[in-house]
């Protein structure tokens, strides 16, 4: 990471609407970069996968070389999916933070979520000490890394639009530089999330086919990502190929594959 790269990620947030799609690994990673994407974005589920784990079941050391290798290999900002940042305590919150930021990402994302069914989000304060956390430890490093604040209720079952507008805007406050709900997807609450928080810019995440880059833009939204939906659509083919093979004895979706040279081609200079 560089201090112009950290600089032109901040400046990608400023006006306008930019996709930051999400690799899940060093190949899919050069590859989005050859597309002319402006910055990317790691997916916590796309790389468990990746090294056989479920989502949210990776290690912080796994995940902070994961970090490296990524931004290492783009010459482009890369922002990593923190998770929980891997700690509940403010303080444990601000060392894993520390560290995440010095692994060469432009930015980061710190959620408040708990992977508890019955209390699936951290409690309000504590969510908000913990970004003030991740905040100082950013400050502190002097790295300028961006922070993004998460608010997960609405992919752990508490949907509640009013909540997650009060946690965003307090999570603005304790210095997170963009505001990120997951799971949001009616013009209406996105639009009431990017007033809430404004001038601060919001991200949203496009997991399916309900909406495209212009509407998004016009609600406002300055940065959208997908999360592990490029990786889903890699294991579909994946996982239908290999079903077939093993189900039927069959092999008609490997005709249908991009052929190997291809592949190879895009990577030529490598």
């Amino acid at each position: 990471m560089s201090r112009e790269t950290v600089a032109a990620f901040r400046r990608l947030h400023e006006k306008g609407c930019f996709v930051m799609p999400n690799p899940w690994d060093l190949g899919s990673a050069r590859v989005l970069a050859q597309l002319g994407f402006p910055a990317l974005a790691t997916t916590s589920a796309g790389f468990a996968w990746s090294i056989g784990r479920a989502d949210n079941r990776v290690r912080l050391e796994d995940a902070l070389a994961h970090y490296r290798a990524i931004a290492a290999a783009v010459e482009l900002p890369v922002n990593a999916d923190f998770e929980g940042a891997f700690a509940v305590d403010p303080s444990a919150v601000a060392a894993n933070v520390a560290l995440a930021a010095s692994t060469g990402v432009a930015g980061l994302s710190v959620e408040d979520s708990t992977r508890d069914r019955d209390e699936p989000l951290h409690p309000f304060s504590l969510s908000v000490e913990r970004v003030r956390a991740a905040r100082e430890a950013i400050d502190c490093g002097g790295t300028r890394v961006l922070l993004t604040g998460r608010s997960e209720g609405f992919i752990v079952g508490r949907p509640d639009l009013e909540e997650t507008i009060r946690r965003l805007a307090a999570y603005a406050e304790a210095g997170a530089d963009c505001l990120f709900a997951p799971g949001i997807k009616s013009p209406e609450d996105v639009k009431a999330v990017v007033t809430a928080v404004a001038p601060k810019p919001v991200n949203v995440v496009v997991s399916g086919d309900f909406t495209t880059v212009k509407d998004l833009a016009a609600l406002g939204v300055r940065r959208i990502s997908v999360g592990g939906a490029l990786a889903r659509v890699a294991w579909t083919g994946f996982l239908e190929a290999a079903g077939e093979i093993a189900e039927q004895g069959t092999f008609t979706a490997l005709g249908r594959a991009v052929p190997g040279a291809a592949i190879n081609a895009k990577f030529a200079g490598a």
